[in-house]
């Protein structure tokens, strides 16, 4: 009677548990959200110095522009200076006696200059249209950094899932290899097998336990890349949602990308604002006819003396010759012309080749997964059918450590190969000029080029509306 309490007791208890244990699980995933390949996503964008670098040398293209314009407008300079003269001055006068002037004084002088650009050829103009062109460019520019950024996050969020699968499954196999070489002991023990087979099963758990310990280092390496490209520790982490969208038809999506591919569109604009060079080098050879204007006014301290004067006019300057300088800048830009054509070429085969290259490797790794499915398979048949036939003295300890091995093989590979199939969907995405925040509807502010530019294109002044907005603009950025 007292034992039957005793159990009913042990049972009441191991329910109690369990029924703990059953509500610290639920709370615990109530609680803690798994991040999901978007949040790493995002974070990646949010936090890039990359992308900030880049984003700031867009800045910098955008105020090219504003220089280009302020070129065109009135140039108001002022000047100021104040002297003190001093000395003597000796004369002899009619009667033959000799005088000392004394020439000390304190003069001022305040001026102001003003100058305006009527024609030069239109080297300025031209040159405010070629700032445009590198902005554009530089803009595909950071298109294509950020595509960067995101399949390298994309890499390092699937490289811990996988590597932490690693961990686990390289932690079950050293239990189960623990549990082999006990019962080969206790086989040993009785006579069944020979030491032979112990010291098989006392490898075969070192061997488990080395690769272990490079499957936790791989974890750790694979955790510090994902803080540095994300922004933070990894946490819990969902498994990968479903491939992205891509289009089967290789050739489609190869005609798409060499004609709006980002690292495409740059190399074009870069083309355009070689030739605009060109004709920005034979303006040179024009005149250059400006509007001038100065007024000055000095006195001196000492009397009442004073002086103003003031000048207006139309200045013309032209070169008449240079040592050949002009001409040799026509030839230098018409080369760097050239240059950036024959870059546009390999940029536009280099797209194409990727694309080609990302869909190749899309369609290998799918095939490995594949192949790794019926690996696993046909791994754990043949393990579960060895170890029977061992019990049944018909095999070794090796035989069962040798299967044991091929299905960890086995489903070592497919786990590499569905992080593989991954990175390669997400690869034909950036091969294609599709891996973006705006493109993947990552919930994040996308950052937006044109509010910077449309702030500075007209070279506010400070003191302007626009000014004062563009100054609380540069304040934030600061701050950041």
């Amino acid at each position: 009677m007292v034992g039957t309490e005793k159990k009913t007791g042990v049972r009441k208890l191991l329910r109690g548990v369990a029924m703990s244990v059953g509500m610290i699980v639920v709370f615990t995933g109530q609680g803690v959200r798994a991040e999901t390949l978007a949040d790493a996503l995002v974070g990646a964008y949010k936090t890039s110095g990359l992308l900030d670098q880049n984003r700031a040398l867009l800045r910098a293209a955008d105020e090219d522009v504003a220089a280009a314009v302020a070129a065109l407008r009135p140039i108001l300079n002022y000047n100021a200076s104040i002297a003190r003269d001093f000395g003597d001055r000796r004369s002899q006068t009619a009667t033959g006696f000799n005088t000392t002037t004394n020439l000390e004084a304190t003069t001022g002088t305040i001026g102001l200059s003003a100058s305006l650009l009527l024609y030069d050829g239109g080297a300025t103009g031209l040159g405010k249209e070629a700032a445009k062109e590198t902005v554009l460019a530089t803009r595909q520019q950071l298109i294509s950094i950020e595509q960067s950024v995101l399949l390298r996050a994309v890499t390092a969020y699937l490289n811990v899932v996988s590597t932490r699968e690693f961990v686990s499954l390289r932690q079950n196999n050293l239990r189960l290899l623990t549990q082999e070489l006990r019962a080969a002991q206790d086989r040993f023990e009785v006579g069944e097998v020979t030491r032979t087979d112990v010291a098989q099963a006392e490898s075969s758990l070192a061997e488990a336990r080395s690769g272990l310990a490079t499957a936790q280092g791989d974890l750790l390496q694979a955790t510090e890349e994902y803080r540095n490209v994300v922004g933070r520790t990894p946490g819990q982490l969902s498994p990968p949602p479903s491939l992205p969208r891509i289009d089967n038809n290789l050739e489609n999506a190869r005609s798409l990308a060499v004609q709006t591919h980002p690292d495409l569109r740059a190399a074009q604009h870069q083309v355009a604002v070689t030739e605009l060079n060109i004709l920005r080098a034979k303006a040179a050879l024009n005149p250059t006819v400006s509007a001038v204007g100065s007024l000055n006014l000095t006195e001196d301290f000492g009397n009442s003396d004073y002086s103003r004067s003031g000048t207006v006019g139309i200045q013309l300057t032209g070169p008449i010759y240079q040592g050949g300088g002009l001409s040799s800048g026509i030839r230098s830009a018409m080369a760097s012309r050239d240059a950036q054509r024959g870059n546009l070429l390999e940029v536009r085969k280099t797209v194409s080749q990727n694309v080609g290259n990302a869909y190749a490797s899309l369609t290998s790794q799918q095939a490995s997964l594949q192949a790794s499915e019926e690996r696993i398979r046909a791994a754990r048949i043949a393990f579960e059918g060895v170890r029977e036939e061992a019990t049944l003295g018909a095999r070794t300890t090796l035989d069962v450590l040798d299967a044991e091995q091929e299905l960890l093989d086995a489903e070592t590979s497919r786990i590499s190969a569905q992080a593989n199939v991954y990175i390669a969907a997400y690869a034909v995405l950036q091969a294609t000029g599709r891996l973006t925040a705006k493109d993947l509807a990552l919930g994040v502010q996308v950052y937006d080029p044109n509010a910077y530019y449309d702030l500075v294109k007209d070279a506010p002044v400070p003191s302007s509306a626009q000014g004062q907005k563009l100054d609380r603009v540069l304040r934030s950025l600061q701050k950041k």
